[in-house]
């Protein structure tokens, strides 16, 4: 018979690069601020720390290409935000959703910078004929992170009202849930009571 597998083990096969607390306690770029990170309130799942960690993970996964765990666990610190759930939500952005933000921030940042089309098209003709490819593809990486900056702005606000919203229905469900089961039982009680008082 097949044993089950730990809950650590499971997260690690469906979420290779995400650390644990004692990892991000023992790492040599946070070793300053190591022992804040084994902080039980960092790591507790509550009204504010939930979108907090949500909006974070998504603010560092479009910010930064490289190390948005490290970055998202960096800034659930000072915001007393939800250290697991910062750290998970970075991974929006990896190596397969990638070509799509891309796409996506070109998009975005040619849309905001768009200000008058003629105006634009004529110095980015001017561009490529002065400079060449070169100013082209400089050209396209400005407007990308740009667009990426819109995004990582956009995805933290709406992930922070979505998430807080999912935690309102969640916790409302459970407390609904707390007090139809509580009336039941004081219900069966009292019926007891009423039993045994025909007796």
């Amino acid at each position: 018979m097949r044993k089950p597998e730990s809950k650590s083990r499971s997260r690690k096969r469906f979420v290779p690069s995400m650390p644990t607390r004692e990892e991000l306690a023992e790492n040599k770029y946070l070793a300053p601020i190591a022992h804040r990170f084994l902080s039980p309130e960092l790591w507790r799942f509550t009204r504010r720390s939930v979108p907090r960690g949500v909006a974070l993970g998504l603010f560092a996964g479009f910010i930064v290409p490289l190390g948005q765990v490290f970055l998202a666990a960096f800034l659930a610190l000072p915001a007393r935000a939800n250290v697991p759930l910062a750290a998970l939500t970075t991974f929006v952005t990896n190596p397969l959703t990638l070509p799509f933000w891309l796409i996506a921030a070109n998009r975005v940042g040619a849309f905001m910078l768009d200000i008058e089309s003629p105006v634009m098209s004529q110095a980015a003709g001017d561009l490529a004929s002065n400079s060449g490819v070169l100013a082209g593809w400089f050209e396209t990486a400005g407007i990308t992170a740009f667009g990426f900056v819109v995004l990582a702005i956009l995805s933290s606000a709406i992930g922070y009202l979505v998430a807080s919203a999912v935690w309102r229905l969640v916790v409302g469900r459970k407390r609904r849930r707390r007090v139809a089961a509580a009336h039941l039982r004081r219900a069966a009680q009292q019926q007891q009571q009423q039993q045994g008082e025909l007796r």
